[in-house]
């Protein structure tokens, strides 16, 4: 049953249905017609009975009993001086004659005494009824199955060729065509099936785009260390004694940023894996932003920049503080990457109700609109033309996107093109 298409499957089950519709319509029309006939009878002399105890004393009662055996044929007749009437046909012995349903009831008259009267429902025989109901069952049967299928088949086919025309498109998408196009009519179900496909292979499309920007991305700022590294190992072989400090720092820097593109892949591997753990310890976050601000300060100061921190009071969380203070840093590091020829970055610290905010502000060039859903994707640049950054490795928005949800906070961005962009995020205060 299982490897049917679901066009026969509906069929299937469509006819099977008809099908016990009409056992069921021949069994009540033939087998249990004439028990069904004799039930009915018994109940209509039930209801006689009622009739004629409510108006035993009324001088309507005459007419009650005439309407009775006229429209029902149940004769009522006082039980000692009446018998029913046998019905004979001559010269035909071997025919039935009429069954009757008797009952007696017991009435007490409004003076006291008491009448019994003997209730007689005639039950005419049913065979020639059932000899006409089977020939029209007989048509009724032939209509209904010749309808069942032919609509069977239509409603089987309005359903499955909807589904097999998504699931061929599915199969395309398989191959990595995201461009395919899914279109589902006839159900609501079907419809919102397709939607969601359309937006899946739409979202898949967007994750292949990033992942080759990705691979690029990382594939350049790879590269580039290694080449600094490889050319001054080669001028240090070569010509010994005409190395100075100044080629080794440039080794040493270089690797120090192999090493932190190398750690910061491994993060988000972690955090996407489910390895990463929370180590959460109440501590002072105010005075970890101010740490954290310091030491900043000492490697930009001979750049130029200015940072800023701004708060009214020290603020406790529980929360882990390495990681919390690593999407700090993060944050701080794109906003000095992106600050400008301001170079001014300043950080807010507020309190909204049990919530404390963080704000890293810098009045650099912003991001539009458009871009600003995409921008805590790894390696996303807003104008597609990716640039060795000068500090950091281009995927601190996501390290602190996974940061800050394993803390179940919140995190967004502000920003106006030509006026600077305002990062934020926040978490509940202890």
């Amino acid at each position: 049953m299982d490897k049917l298409k679901l066009q026969w499957k509906v069929f299937a089950f469509l006819i099977g249905f008809c099908a016990l519709l009409l056992v069921i319509l021949w069994l009540f029309q033939t087998v249990f017609l004439s028990d069904m006939y004799k039930f009915i009878r018994k109940i209509e002399i039930e209801k006689a009975i009622t009739l004629v105890e409510k108006n035993i004393n009324s001088s309507n009662l005459e007419n009650i009993l005439y309407e009775l055996e006229l429209n029902k044929e149940i004769i009522v007749r006082p039980t000692k001086d009446f018998a029913p009437p046998v019905r004979t046909v001559p010269d035909r012995p071997e025919h039935r004659q009429p069954e009757t349903i008797t009952k007696d009831q017991e009435f007490v008259l409004k003076d006291g005494n008491k009448i019994f009267l003997t209730f007689h429902a005639m039950v005419t025989p049913v065979d020639a009824t059932v000899s006409t109901i089977q020939m029209q069952l007989y048509i009724i049967t032939g209509i209904m199955i010749l309808l069942a299928t032919l609509l069977a088949i239509i409603i089987s086919k309005y359903i499955s060729n909807p589904i097999e025309q998504i699931n061929r498109s599915a199969k395309v998408l398989a191959t990595g065509n995201y461009e395919t196009e899914f279109r589902g009519k006839g159900f609501l179900e079907i419809k919102e099936l397709s939607d969601t496909l359309n937006t899946a292979a739409l979202e898949l499309s967007k994750v292949e785009r990033l992942r080759r920007e990705l691979m690029a991305n990382i594939s350049h700022d790879l590269r580039t260390p290694l080449s600094f590294i490889y050319s001054y190992a080669e001028m240090m072989h070569d010509f010994p004694y005409e190395v100075t400090s100044e080629h080794s720092q440039v080794i040493m820097d270089e690797a120090n940023r192999l090493t932190s593109l190398v750690n910061d892949m491994l993060d988000i591997s972690s955090f996407e894996a489910g390895i990463a753990k929370l180590n959460k310890v109440n501590y002072n976050l105010t005075e970890s932003l101010r740490k954290t601000i310091n030491r900043m300060k000492e490697l930009v100061k001979s750049d130029g920049y200015l940072l800023k921190f701004e708060h009214n009071e020290d603020v406790y969380l529980l929360a882990d503080e390495v990681k919390i203070t690593q999407a700090f840093y993060n944050l701080l590091l794109n906003a000095i990457t992106y600050s400008g020829d301001d170079k001014t970055v300043t950080v807010c610290q507020s309190i909204k109700g049990s919530m404390v905010r963080i704000e890293v502000i810098d009045h650099g060039e912003g991001i539009s609109q458009s871009d600003l859903p995409y921008i805590w994707e790894r390696y996303y640049k807003v104008d597609k033309i990716h640039e060795r950054p000068k500090i950091g490795t281009g995927l601190g928005l996501s390290i602190v996107k996974k940061i800050i949800d394993m803390h179940d906070g919140e995190y967004g961005v502000e920003s106006e093109e030509g006026k600077g962009s305002i990062f934020w995020f926040q978490l509940e205060s202890k």
